[in-house]
């Protein structure tokens, strides 16, 4: 992180900060990030674990922050996300024709790939952690197909989060922003045009929590759902900004370069 400037290390201190979040609502509410976190009531000592898990968020992300105990930071977050994920495979294999299930496992993974990608990226200079934060990144891409064919799969649900105030309607943005998500996975997937499309991709979700969850704080302020809601989208934008930060920070070889070096190799 000190080898870089600041403006690239934005991604990580909002995925930091994202992760700040989700430890405040877990021990204010003693509770886990209910819809996303899915950790079922009948879990032996739950409240114990969900305290755990958001000391461990709370601990992490501001470890995020500090270049020395970054990248054990990333990889302690990157793990305990690992586990939300297998929590949500387990309820695949039960209901495998659900695709919730399947939604809410590519969402946790995303944030798992942002981690890996973050830890990636912060190892010493001399192991070329850009190039291969960038090849990790592209994993990023299959969570973000799994982002579009939610908003297909749950188009009327997805079209009534959409606020009813912006022109030309909701249903228009709900079939948007699938298009949108389905464009950027295919960019960041193939590598054309990745960089470009992780940030515009970055900017959409942190308008849908502009323009979405956070209004919803005023109108149900004392939902649980609604704060996990701000604080799992503001984490998902913070994990896209990670993936932009390491796609758009590759090194670029000139041609002759990239020619020499398959040459010799």
């Amino acid at each position: 992180m000190a080898n870089r400037p600041f403006a690239s290390n934005l991604g990580l201190y909002c995925y930091a900060v994202a992760a700040l979040a989700l430890g405040l609502l877990g021990l204010v509410s003693g509770d886990f990030a209910t819809g996303w976190q899915r950790v079922q009531p009948g879990v032996p000592h739950r409240e114990a674990l969900a305290y755990l898990a958001a000391l461990c968020e709370l601990l992490a992300g501001g470890a995020l922050l500090w270049r020395r105990t970054a990248r054990v930071a990333a990889l302690l977050l990157t793990l305990l996300y690992s586990v939300f994920t297998l929590l949500w495979v387990a309820r695949v294999f039960v209901a495998p024709l659900v695709y919730d299930n399947w939604g809410n496992v590519f969402e946790e993974l995303s944030l798992v790939i942002a981690g890996v990608v973050a830890y990636v990226s912060l190892a010493p200079p001399n192991t070329q952690p850009a190039a291969s934060a960038a090849r990790v990144s592209r994993l990023f891409g299959v969570c973000v197909v799994s982002f579009g064919l939610v908003h297909i799969v749950y188009f009327s649900g997805t079209a009534s989060f959409v606020p009813k105030w912006i022109p030309p309607g909701q249903r228009f943005w709900a079939a948007a922003t699938a298009v949108f998500f389905l464009l950027a996975a295919a960019a960041i997937l193939s590598g054309i045009l990745a960089g470009l499309a992780s940030r515009c991709l970055t900017i959409m979700i942190f308008c849908f929590e502009i323009l979405v969850w956070a209004p919803m704080l005023f109108t149900q302020p004392r939902s649980h759902f609604v704060w996990a809601g701000n604080a799992i989208c503001l984490a998902i934008a913070a994990a896209a900004w990670v993936v932009s930060d390491a796609l758009n920070n590759t090194p670029r070889r000139a041609p002759a370069q990239e020619n020499l070096s398959q040459l010799v190799a």
